[in-house]
């Protein structure tokens, strides 16, 4: 497994292992992250993996300097799930002082995640956009846990006519359903064992809006449960899967999107409907 720190050393890497397929992640790794690299490896071409902990997407009080980080370990599990190249980029290289230009974003960016957390979305399609230009890949991957993030830089690709695919990966879950997340280490045994009640309100309200339930009363009750179970919940809501845009009915490919604070962790999850 190669490890590339500078700009030189990235560049010697991939000119050497040709057409790649790119994992994108700030560290602190664990199965959903090593699913990534399963599914580029299947398609058969040599597998990059990124570890940047980006600050551009962290807000003034959020988490940014607690983000876990062990790079050992990280290295350690892509080495032992067959990853190619591991691109490590400092700060400096990734944000110049002198660099003038950010990437500004509406469309699906514009609520959820967008509105809770102002700039986040910003923060990860520039970063994105840069790994993209530094890797050269053909394909990247992503988590849908993220499901929002996915259709920002679906639709960022898309708009800025890059040479790159985006497939996204389901998500990976423990056995009780709670899915996969570097913060979830930062859970409580107590709050551990509440944080699946999140998956299984949307899970059973997913089902009972496609068995016929209106989705208002439905979106009622998930609030109500999850609030119930000692969580603050942001947001439940029934969205249009690529725009983002909350919808009434399912004449559109829907998704329930949830995100609600456990503690000092922030929750996301999201199930397709229907």
């Amino acid at each position: 497994m190669i490890i590339a720190r500078t700009l030189a050393e990235l560049r010697e890497a991939t000119a050497r292992l040709g057409p790649l397929g790119l994992v994108p992640t700030m560290g602190a790794l664990h199965r959903g992250h090593i699913a990534l690299v399963e599914a580029a490896k299947a398609a058969k071409k040599p597998v990059a993996a990124s570890i940047f902990v980006n600050p551009l997407q962290f807000g003034p009080n959020e988490d940014f300097s607690r983000y876990p980080r062990d790079e050992a370990g990280d290295l350690a599990q892509l080495s032992a799930a067959g990853c190619d190249l591991v691109w490590l980029p400092d700060v400096a290289t990734m944000y110049p002082p002198d660099g003038a230009t950010t990437i500004s974003l509406t469309g699906p960016a514009t609520r959820w995640e967008g509105a809770a957390r102002p700039g986040h979305f910003a923060g990860v399609a520039t970063v994105v956009a840069k790994l993209f230009g530094q890797v050269r890949p053909q394909t990247a991957y992503f988590g849908e846990k993220d499901w929002q993030q996915v259709q920002v830089i679906t639709r960022m690709a898309a708009d800025l006519l890059l040479p790159i695919t985006i497939t996204p990966v389901p998500t990976v879950r423990e056995a009780d359903g709670l899915a996969l997340s570097s913060r979830n280490r930062f859970l409580s045994p107590a709050e551990r064992a509440t944080a699946p009640i999140l998956y299984a309100a949307l899970h059973h309200a997913a089902a009972t809006i496609a068995a016929g339930t209106s989705p208002a009363n439905a979106l009622s009750l998930a609030t109500q449960t999850v609030t119930a179970a000692g969580m603050a919940p942001d947001y439940i809501a029934l969205v249009h899967a690529h725009s983002l845009e909350p919808i009434t009915t399912l004449a559109a490919p829907a998704r329930l999107i949830a995100a609600a604070k456990l503690g000092p962790v922030r929750l996301l999850d999201n199930v397709a409907v229907g």
